[in-house]
Formats: structure tokens, C-alpha cells, sequence
């Protein structure tokens, strides 16, 4: 099906999920039943028995849940649509096919909904995204601009206990705020009218393919915020027209200098001033000139901690501003923002050992979460579950890189096998041989196969003052495990 055929307006139609429990594909979920949709789907998660809580939530929406058997899949007036991860052997593909059901992508049908948008804002880079997406949500929510929001992370500010999966938010009005996802190409079907760059380094893919995946992204935007605080990105804008540049401690159109860390906060001076002529992107009477002739300097006081969370409170705070938000009411609602779910997640503290649930999976996201906490006193215990086999070969020299220049003496990580939940895969690196590089650069890194016996081993390293972290993406379950740990570490006494 292409991507014409779906707009804005998808009421009454049906649509059935394949994977619809992954952080991509519930968010989507969520957004087609705000909008009226028939939603339905399957996923090998809730066969397994794995996060029961997620599909609690899905089905409280009104979303009818099947066994991925084929049994889910019964007309061909639905609209089947499968995440990258689902193969063409699964039972509800080859169903779908049998019946003729039309097919598309999670990207094709997420991209059409965000490009039918009046204001579609999309958020891309290696690191970072999930938060940006988030701090962009929350402040205009909080003006009143009433977004609809497409997150792969939980938003804090929005979960309670009837929404505790609150990675989107339906809204009425004209701004569609989406992260975009460079890992698998699909970053090349969004339109943005603002884009942000947040950085550019190896995850996925090769650094030439990303540069020109986020170069093309960047040039259908009418307002590009770019952190030129990443050099790569610097790169990638240089002699770009309407760029609005943004950086932590270096010359940008809007930089942040004082900062001043906090265990779990931040805060900085908002300095600088937007290029001219800057217009706001739909708030076209609005200019640069008119909110802050003679530049800006606003302190700005983060509930999240971290240098690299000010770059992206910089990045949200630009994007809300080419939106039509003024300075001083971004900076104000920024406040609010309480963070992501998983993303430097404080779970609990027993026995003085603090226990922290942290998203970090590759070079970038690992050294920011080592970076701040290595702002203040005390021992890491660290069990990083990498998200999988062809990340791990990717990225395996940066990784080790990465972490040996950060781990300390006294510091231990420990790597158990990484994420598997069915299908084919080449093992080729695998987390003995991270750990073996480390243990060669000297570094304190154990190879413990199984997560349970990795997590037991920390919980009894422990000792007062010690911060306890738990790493890994695309496994809803490490946040279970971070909580286990806690309770471990309670009954340790």
C-alpha cells in the first residue's frame, strides 16, 4: 500500500499489528486508536508470557490482542503492518498473504501519518532522540499546543496508572513531533517541516550511509537545529540555509555555559541568539527579532542530569521556538520535563547502593550515562545486556574504545549473552569477545553467559556508596531485572 492511500484521517479502519508490543510499533498502536482506527494485532512477547503489563495496557485501549498464529489475520480489509523484526515465515504474514491483506511497513505507515501532519517535526540522531522527542512533547503540551507525540521510550510526565506505557501522546493540534529512525533506512520516507540533528555516530550502520541518511533528512526541513557540539553534524550542516545551531560550551546560534551538575539534575545559562531573518516555522508574524532583540541569557534548570541531556534540552528548546514558542516559555515548561522511562532511570536505593535503569547500547549513549555519574563519588557495578549480535559486530571496536577510556579501577561490568527472541542470527562477535578486548585493555569486564546469575553476582559486589546501572535496549524486561536487583539487594540488608 502507499503511503497516498493513509492520511491524518484514519478512522474506521482497520489495522492489524504484527510485533505490536515492540517500542516502536505500541506507541503507533496508540496513536491509531486516539484517532478512531480499528486496532488489532500479535506479538511473540505476549505468547511468551514476557511484559504481560504492556499488553495489559494495549488491551485497556480497546485493542483486540491474537495469538501470532494466523488466527488474528481474517479479512482482507485489514491493513497488515509488521516491524522490521517480523520474518515472512510468521504465521500472520503468511495469513495475510493468503488473504490478499494489504501490507505496510511500521515506517510506511508512521512516515504518512507524520508527513499528512500541518506540522510535522521530526527528530533524528544516533543518541539522544527519544529524550528530545520527549522535552519537544512536553512543552508544547505544557503551551497548550496540544501535540500528538511518537515516542519509542515511556514519558514520564504523561504515564499514570491508567497510561503506565505512555510512549505517545494523541493530540488535536497541528504539530506531529516524531524520533526518526536511521537504523534501518527508514529516516528517508519523513518530510519534516523542522528537523532536528542530534549527533551522528556508529550504531546500526556505517558512517557513510548515515551521513547521507541525515543529510537527506535534514534538507526537506524549512528549519534544521543541528548540535554542532557533534562535529560529524557540524559537518553534515555546514553551508546549510536556515540552520539553527546549538551547543554545549561552543560557539552556536544557542549555547549553554554555568552548567552545574546534580546527581540526578542539571542546570545551565541559555546564551546566544537566532539567526537572521528567522521566522518561526506556521507562526510566520513571529520573528527572531521581535522575542529577543540583543540575544538571549535564560538559566535553565534541568530535572534530568547529565551534559549530554543539556545538548538535548538546547535541541528541544530551538525546535519549540521554530514552532512559535517563545524563549522564555520553553525554558520555563523545560523545567517540568521528568525524564524518560529507562533513560538514567532512578529505581530505588537499599543498603546505600543506588540502583539505576539506563537505555545506554551504544558508544555514545554508554559514555554519557559513564560520563555522569562519574561527576560524583563512588564505585560502577554495571551489567550492560547488548541489544543484539549484528549491533555488537558493528560497533565492537567504538564500544571497547569507549569503555576503556571511561571505566575506572574499582569499576566492574559484567556482559551476559546478548538480547535474543527468536529467528536468525549471525553470532560472530558475541559478549565473551567484548569482554575479552576489555580484559586485554585491563579493564575489570566479566563474560557471566546467563542475565540472572550476571545481575546476583553484582547485587553481592555491592557495597554503601556504590551505584548499581543496568544497560541494554529491545528488552522490556531489563526493567524487571532492575527492579529484582533492588529487592536484592533490600534482602541483603
Amino acid at each position: 500500500m502507499a503511503n497516498g492511500n493513509i492520511s491524518e484521517t484514519v478512522q474506521g479502519q482497520r489495522f492489524f499489528l504484527v510485533g505490536i508490543g515492540g517500542s516502536g510499533m505500541l506507541p503507533l498502536a496508540t496513536i491509531l486508536a486516539g484517532r478512531g482506527a480499528i486496532v488489532e494485532g500479535s506479538d511473540r512477547g505476549l505468547d511468551q508470557g514476557r511484559a504481560p503489563a504492556k499488553f495489559d495496557s494495549l488491551i485497556a485501549r480497546g485493542i483486540r490482542l491474537y495469538p501470532q498464529d494466523g488466527s488474528g489475520i481474517v479479512s482482507a480489509e485489514q491493513i497488515v503492518v509488521a516491524s522490521a523484526a517480523v520474518e515472512d515465515t510468521v504465521a500472520d504474514i503468511v495469513a495475510a498473504t493468503q488473504l490478499g491483506c494489504a501490507r505496510m511497513s511500521r515506517a510506511e505507515l508512521l512516515s504518512a501519518l507524520f508527513n499528512a501532519s500541518e506540522l510535522p517535526i521530526g527528530i533524528a540522531g544516533t543518541s539522544g532522540k527519544s529524550t528530545v522527542t520527549g522535552m519537544i512533547g512536553w512543552i508544547l503540551h505544557a503551551m497548550g499546543r496540544d501535540p500528538t507525540v511518537m515516542n519509542g521510550a515511556v514519558m514520564k510526565n504523561f504515564a499514570a496508572p491508567d497510561a503506565p506505557f505512555a510512549s505517545a501522546l494523541v493530540g488535536a493540534g497541528d504539530a506531529f513531533v516524531s524520533e526518526v529512525d536511521e537504523s534501518d533506512g527508514s529516516i528517508a520516507r519523513y518530510v519534516p517541516r523542522i528537523a532536528v540533528l542530534n549527533n551522528v555516530s556508529l550504531d546500526h550502520k556505517a558512517l557513510d550511509e548515515l551521513r547521507r541518511l541525515f543529510a537527506d533528512f535534514a534538507g526537506k526541513a524549512e528549519v534544521v537545529v543541528a548540535n554542532v557540539g557533534d562535529a560529524e553534524t557540524a559537518a553534515l550542516v555546514a553551508g546549510m540555509a536556515n540552520v539553527v545551531t546549538v551547543a554545549v560550551e561552543a560557539e552556536a546560534d544557542l549555547r549553554a555555559e554555568n552548567l552545574v551538575p546534580e546527581p540526578f539534575a542539571i542546570g545551565f545559562d541559555l546564551v546566544g541568539s537566532l539567526p537572521s531573518p528567522f521566522r518561526a516555522v506556521g507562526a510566520p508574524s513571529l520573528s527572531r527579532g521581535e522575542r529577543d532583540e540583543g540575544g538571549t541569557r535564560l538559566r535553565v534548570q534541568l530535572a534530568v542530569p547529565g551534559r549530554h541531556n543539556v545538548a538535548n534540552a538546547l535541541a528541544a528548546i530551538a525546535a519549540v521556538v521554530a514552532a512559535g514558542i517563545p524563549p522564555e516559555q520553553a525554558v520555563e515548561a523545560i523545567g517540568g520535563f521528568t525524564g524518560l522511562r529507562r533513560r538514567f532511570d532512578f529505581v530505588g536505593a537499599a543498603g546505600g547502593v543506588a540502583v539505576i535503569d539506563d537505555f545506554g547500547h551504544n558508544p555514545d549513549k554508554i559514555a554519557a550515562t559513564l560520563d555522569t555519574l562519574h561527576a560524583f563519588p563512588g564505585r560502577l557495578r554495571i551489567l550492560f545486556q547488548p541489544h543484539g549480535y549484528g549491533p555488537l559486530k558493528v560497533m565492537r571496536r567504538e564500544l571497547v574504545e569507549s569503555l576503556t577510556q571511561r571505566l575506572r579501577p574499582d569499576d566492574i561490568l559484567v556482559l551476559p549473552d546478548p538480547v535474543y527472541h527468536g529467528g536468525t542470527v549471525n553470532r560472530e562477535v558475541t559478549s565473551a569477545d567484548i569482554v575479552a578486548d576489555l580484559t586485554a585493555a585491563g579493564r575489570d569486564a566479566r563474560h557471566v553467559a546467563n542475565r540472572a546469575e550476571a545481575a546476583a553476582l553484582l547485587v553481592a559486589e555491592a557495597r554503601p556508596g556504590d551505584r548499581i546501572v543496568v544497560m541494554g535496549a529491545r528488552d522490556d524486561t531489563l526493567s524487571l531485572l532492575a527492579a529484582e536487583m533492588l529487592e536484592s539487594l533490600r534482602a541483603k540488608g
